[in-house]
């Protein structure tokens, strides 16, 4: 029976490592003792180039089982630099730097990152090659002897990399090998409200109302309300969206550290647009925030797709400038066939520059035909296929320990009948 308990336990406690998600890493010195301790979720948004010279994204999770290298080091009196160095996946990395400043803090300083972009598993239809993006500075920093602590969202971009970090908890240059009680909690953390700004609501289909909307600056794990808009053309509805929008802004503030903004859309925003046989424009405008989106067509492929977004935004009274005006129209995403809608409920990032991203929750799309003022058919979005494969396995999994345990049991079972003799 005890070992029928046995294997029951290890399975079970197998099939929670495979669901874990957190990812947790140490570094220790050469007599063994801990000096830097990091737990904290990454998500990626790498732009490559394909085999057709186009531009893509790729979006995928810093796996929790990914290995502490050896160049990871500790401090030292000559050397004070502290290095947690990861690597996972075919031939990706990443390097954390840690420095201390004014003797009284400590600061992750440089963020480095190397992708194989021949890894077709990630990076589909490739062009190959390797990837190399290093963020110098950034504002994640602690008082020394304290843990850094931080739950919300915070967007990092280096280059052709954009990286979300959440569910932080690190601390370097742990004294004596004993992690710290105290905490030093995050900037985005603290900070969940901003003076709202208000404009008139405006439906394309309906006469102006009086409702009043406002752009809310949010936690960045608060999802933005989903909102409902339309264009109409001279032969009809040409774009029908539905969609959670999020901006995720990075700027740079007077004392010249880098801190990041998440503005939430409200969903009655104001909505305006235009179309012809070749493109389609939505705008949507929420006080002095406003989002353009322009939608193009491949009459070859028959598929339909975003080409580009335009985004403006007014930045803190901290910034060193007053507001943020950035495009990208080299996209590719929002994909469809002609005549169905592009559904995705997984949060999708779309980096628009080095400092603006948008974040689309819930997403469903068409644009061009439509047919009766309402969405088509519908296309899942790869993210929403990768992630119905996770309740699949753990089913399996699930089903794999009931059947060992069974095996198990009727086995332990046999063998304490093989003790007795027949009367």
């Amino acid at each position: 029976m005890a070992g029928r308990s046995a294997v029951g336990f290890l399975l079970a406690a197998a099939l929670l490592g495979f669901l874990q998600t957190a990812a947790s890493f140490q570094v220790t010195d050469q007599k063994g003792k801990l000096c830097l301790s990091a737990n904290f979720s990454m998500r990626f948004t790498v732009e490559f180039e394909t085999k057709s010279s186009k531009k893509q994204n790729a979006t995928f999770l810093l796996p929790s089982g990914a290995d502490v290298l050896n160049v990871s080091t500790c401090g030292t009196a000559k050397l004070p630099e502290e290095i947690l160095a990861l690597g996972f996946g075919n031939g990706h990395s990443l390097n954390m730097t840690f420095d201390k400043k004014d003797g009284s803090h400590y600061v992750i300083s440089v963020l480095a990152f190397k992708f194989n972009l021949g890894d077709s598993s990630i990076f589909t239809n490739s062009s190959g090659g390797e990837l190399n993006a290093t963020k110098k500075g950034t504002d994640i920093q602690a008082e020394l002897n304290t843990k850094y602590m931080c739950h919300s969202n915070q967007a990092i971009t280096a280059e052709k990399v954009s990286v979300v970090l959440s569910n932080v908890a690190i601390e370097a240059y742990v004294t004596n090998g004993t992690l710290s009680t105290k905490t030093t909690i995050c900037h985005e953390d603290k900070s969940s409200t901003v003076s709202p700004v208000t404009t008139a609501h405006l439906s394309s289909s309906h006469i102006p109302s009086t409702t009043v909307a406002t752009t809310t600056s949010a936690p960045p794990s608060l999802k933005p309300e989903v909102g409902h808009y339309n264009v109409n053309g001279s032969s009809g509805m040409c774009l029908l969206a539905s969609m959670g929008l999020q901006l995720n802004l990075t700027y740079t503030a007077q004392n010249k550290t880098v801190l990041s903004k998440v503005l939430n859309i409200p969903p009655n925003a104001v909505s305006s647009g235009k179309c012809d046989n070749n493109t389609v424009n939505l705008n949507v405008t929420s006080g002095s925030t406003k989002i353009s989106f322009n939608f193009a067509q491949n009459s070859s492929t028959e598929k339909y797709f975003l080409r580009g977004i335009f985004m403006s935004a007014e930045l803190p009274s901290e910034a060193t400038e007053k507001s943020i005006n950035v495009a990208n129209n080299s996209l590719s995403a929002l994909k469809a066939t002609i005549g169905k809608s592009y559904k995705c409920v997984a949060e999708e990032i779309i980096q628009v520059s080095d400092k603006a991203a948008l974040n689309i929750y819930n997403v469903q799309v068409q644009a061009f035909k439509i047919a009766g003022y309402k969405f088509g058919a519908v296309e899942e979005c790869q993210l929403d296929e990768n992630n119905m494969l996770i309740p699949i396995v753990v089913g399996a999994a699930l089903a794999g320990l009931v059947l060992i345990v069974l095996i198990a049991y009727l086995i332990g079972r046999k063998r304490s009948h093989a003790g007795y003799q027949t009367i």
